[in-house]
């Protein structure tokens, strides 16, 4: 028995990922293995710890909070300071107030033992779809408040039975304190319907998956919102799908197990561990051959996304269909994905044949995310269910920065919220120039600065005055009396970059390749291919790609030809176009005359440095981009997924006399021109003008670096997401010595963009 005199109190408290993950037990369990007394409660995004015993097992405790987290947890500090001694005994008690933090754990995939648990008959929750414990189930798209109680959540209409209110109580259960806690007796229901009614079956689930078999569409209510769903493998049922979402041929998701994704695909071992882990995106893979998936499903692709089940309900579902599902968002063309029962049902309307429903509600929208790998590790392209919203922790000289709030773009929209050196970089959100989809943009702003109680010190935004981030963001600003910063596109691109892989402030500048669409610039004119000199505080532009006129203004962004007409006319002349038959054929039927005279004359043909651009022209001249877009991206992903091999690159020609360097892609439009008319085949074309591009950039860019002393090269903009101008690249540059900075966990789109103005607005009210 140890003495009275040798005990001691504390009260420990522990930020992070601590809420939602099975941490208070973890601390339960511990307590009662060490022989402690006291309590331990959530307040805000700690939990906190009030124990009393021998110094050496209060030592003990504070080491393992930190080695043997729960698998979920992620401890970001330990603070401990002395408390009377409690009472005698261990206790859960009900959480206190407290200052909310950024720590929310995200929407966790089903784990082994729930997977088993409703594979198993005679469980009492065999084949129930909504089968959770500690360690998974939804946590985001459910939290309505914190601390993260289930009052707290959209799970509190459900009375717990006795028997998951056993489970929840004891210590030794898997569910213990498990908030979403259910089972078919108290829990969530499903059920099918269709033309208003409820259709009569005994299981619905079963129902439902004889009417995917049958070829039919059918609505999916998951976790963060309605999925579009039919059979992968029924040519018929695609093309209507397509042809009732008006989505003729941007690629569509695939749910299957993960035997059928390895024999639709080439997995790696770090492809299988993202389909695997508690995040569970879409990742995109490379396709077999002969697979017998409808072509329709990714047409001329020659990847594929795919997502394994991640709830008990999408594993249900999958397991009775017996074949691999589209699993797309559930929306309108360019409307954001509905999440709530009746906007499905009006929304959706002639789109599906029926809806899967249940009666638990969602609390947001959740878009799936989705990650490839490229150069070498996971690269996420959309963060959304499952990633957000755990914080990203900034380089350790941001810890006194300001709390910022930054509202990213127009297009692949993301809001950051930064506090105590940490940043919560939202859910993707959509493209704001949809009306719908910036209403509910609005809605979760104001979602997020509720849920984390944030409140901002500077106000950051886009340069470009038109996009609805940036008035919203003027409006907000000068409604709090807040200083605004405005951060140009590119700049931003780069700070982002930089703040994920940790480069501190006092670190020095970087020399930036930001590759995109477009973006407003520092003179006003439209940036997209960029060399930057920049540190978080400000940046330079040093080089760029030799500007063309896009004829039509924003026409040009979806209609490639017009992009291509400005490019050859500057790189052959006029009359070598016009006289070549396979320069024609790509122009046949246009009104070539008009757009001429509109260039010649500066009417509505602005100048632009677009990389996208670029890629949407190579694709117009080797006949793979489609006279008008249906998506963003849809032309250079033609491109990519032409390009086979590693051919000598087109050269382009970099103009380095002048205080702006020019990197000139005229003689690269004269190389493919001339293997075009050779007969050149076009999957090498394709890799050549990949090639060239990375190494046109690369020697700039290491120029540069060599000029300005600086030993560091980033990357970001929406381009690169291209895998193979990617690896390209960060070989170059590797090869050059320079160490290469390419974002990861954010990303490289614009839905990294908030996180680039927040860092950049942070910086420049630090001094």
């Amino acid at each position: 028995m140890v003495d009275e005199a040798e005990r001691t109190g504390e009260e420990i408290t522990v930020s992070g990922i601590v809420q939602g993950v099975g941490f208070r037990p973890f601390v339960y369990r511990l307590a009662l293995r060490l022989g402690l007394d006291g309590t331990v409660r959530n307040a805000g995004g700690r939990v906190v710890i009030h124990a009393g015993g021998p110094r050496v097992a209060l030592d003990a405790l504070a080491e393992a909070l930190r080695a043997e987290v729960p698998p979920l947890a992620r401890v970001e500090a330990v603070e401990r300071r002395a408390a009377p001694v409690p009472e005698a005994g261990f206790r859960i008690i009900e959480s206190g107030a407290g200052t909310v933090s950024v720590g929310v754990v995200p929407d966790v995939a089903t784990c082994p033992a729930c997977r088993t648990e409703i594979a198993t008959p005679g469980a009492r929750r065999h084949r129930y779809a909504f089968t959770n414990c500690t360690d998974c189930g939804p946590r985001f798209s459910i939290v309505r408040g914190l601390p993260y109680d289930r009052s707290a959540t959209t799970m509190a209409g459900f009375s717990m039975c006795p028997a998951c209110r056993s489970e929840y109580d004891d210590p030794s259960d898997r569910r213990f304190h498990a908030q979403p806690i259910a089972c078919p007796v108290c829990g969530p229901r499903l059920w099918l319907e269709a033309n208003g009614e409820v259709v009569a079956a005994a299981d619905p689930l079963l129902e439902a998956a004889r009417w995917l078999g049958a070829g039919r569409i059918l609505a999916v209510k998951g976790i963060g919102g309605f999925h579009i769903a039919c059979d992968a493998t029924n040519c018929e049922a695609v093309a209507l799908l397509r042809a009732r979402k008006h989505r003729p041929t941007k690629p569509l998701a695939v749910m299957a197990d993960l035997a059928t994704a390895h024999r639709l695909c080439a997995i790696s071992q770090e492809e299988e561990q993202a389909l695997l882990s508690p995040a569970a995106p879409i990742v995109l893979l490379a396709l077999k051959p002969d697979t017998g998936l409808a072509p329709g499903v990714a047409p001329g692709q020659r990847h594929l996304g795919i997502m394994l089940p991640y709830t008990p309900l999408h594993h249900l579902l999958v397991a009775a269909a017996g074949r691999p599902l589209v699993m797309t968002s559930g929306n309108r063309s360019s409307a954001p994905q509905v999440f709530e029962d009746d906007a499905a049902r009006s929304s959706l309307a002639g789109i599906v044949d029926g809806f899967l429903m249940h009666d638990r509600p969602i609390a947001r929208r959740l878009d799936d995310s989705v990650a490839r790998v490229a150069a070498g590790r996971l690269r996420v392209m959309r963060r959304g269910r499952g990633l957000a919203p755990p914080p990203l922790r900034l380089p350790d000289d941001f810890a006194d920065a300001p709390p910022v709030l930054a509202l990213g773009g127009e297009l692949k929209s993301a809001l950051c919220l930064t506090h105590c050196g940490q940043a919560l970089l939202s859910h993707h959100l959509g493209d704001l120039d949809e009306p719908a989809t910036g209403d509910a943009f609005e809605t979760a702003l104001t979602d997020y600065a509720a849920l984390f109680a944030h409140r901002p010190a500077v106000v950051a935004v886009d340069l470009h005055p038109d996009y609805r981030a940036t008035r919203l963001g003027a409006l907000l600003a000068e409604q709090g009396g807040l200083p605004l910063e405005g951060v140009q596109h590119h700049h931003a691109h780069i700070a982002a970059a930089m703040a994920e892989n940790g480069w501190r402030r006092h670190d020095g500048r970087v020399v930036g390749i930001a590759l995109d669409g477009l973006g407003l610039g520092d003179d006003g004119t439209a940036w997209g291919a960029e060399i930057l000199v920049c540190d978080y505080r400000a940046s330079r532009r040093v080089a760029r790609l030799s500007p063309i006129a896009l004829a039509g203004g924003d026409a040009a962004s979806r209609e490639p030809w017009r992009v291509l007409l400005a490019h050859l006319d500057r790189a052959l002349g006029r009359a070598a176009v016009d006289a070549s038959p396979h320069i024609a054929a790509c122009l046949a039927g246009r009104p070539v005359p008009t757009l001429r005279a509109m260039m010649d004359k500066g009417i509505n043909a602005p100048l632009a440095s677009s990389a996208g651009r670029l890629f949407d022209a190579a694709a117009a001249l080797l006949g793979l981009a489609p006279e008008r877009l249906s998506h963003e991206g849809e032309a250079a992903m033609a491109l990519e997924a032409t390009a086979e091999g590693t051919p000598p690159p087109y050269p382009f020609a970099p103009e380095t006399s002048g205080a702006l360097w020019e990197i000139d892609p005229a003689p690269a439009w004269r190389a493919m021109v001339a293997d075009l008319t050779a007969g050149r085949a076009l999957s090498a074309m394709a890799a050549a003008f990949h090639y060239g591009l990375a190494e046109a950039f690369a020697d700039a860019a290491a120029s540069i670096a060599v000029r300005e002393a600086i030993a560091a090269v980033a990357l970001s903009g929406g381009v690169f997401q291209n895998a193979l101008l990617l690896e390209a690249t960060v070989a170059a540059l590797a090869h050059r010595g320079l160490a290469v900075l390419v974002p990861a966990d954010v990303p490289a789109n614009d839905g990294g963009l908030a996180l680039g103005q927040a860092v950049v607005a942070a910086a420049r009210h630090m001094g």
